[in-house]
């Protein structure tokens, strides 16, 4: 993910430590999906929409939750790692959005995974 021009690296969160945080901001039948941590951000991938959360301040207890129905998603781009590159990069526009939120993902992120859940979901 691009924050202030800073690239900052994503990891795989496992659902069951996630399910018990986020039960009570779930919806009926809703399910996780994926879930990867960027500092102490999360995004998100349940069945229904992709939820950007922003823990804000010092100790984090401020959290932002940020849905974005995977119907709001326009188009995406997944490049895999090259020779040199050992990152590969997410980006997710979604409609009334210029620019596409970008994030990068370090070694050894399910890649593949990512695009198929992201086309599954919105598709």
């Amino acid at each position: 993910m691009l924050l202030g021009g800073h690239v900052i690296f994503a990891s795989e969160v496992s659902l069951d430590e996630l399910a018990e945080e986020l039960g009570p901001i779930m919806g009926d039948n809703e399910q996780l999906a994926l879930a990867y941590r960027v500092v102490r951000d999360m995004f998100v991938f349940t069945n229904k929409r992709l939820i950007l959360i922003d823990k804000q301040g010092m100790t984090g207890k401020k959290v932002s939750y940020h849905s974005v129905p995977y119907k709001a998603i326009t188009h995406f781009e997944v490049e895999t790692a090259g020779t040199f590159d050992m990152d590969s990069e997410l980006k997710l526009w979604f409609s009334g959005q210029k620019d596409p939120l970008v994030k990068e993902l370090k070694k050894g992120t399910d890649v593949v995974g990512i695009q198929k859940t992201i086309a599954n979901f919105s598709l």
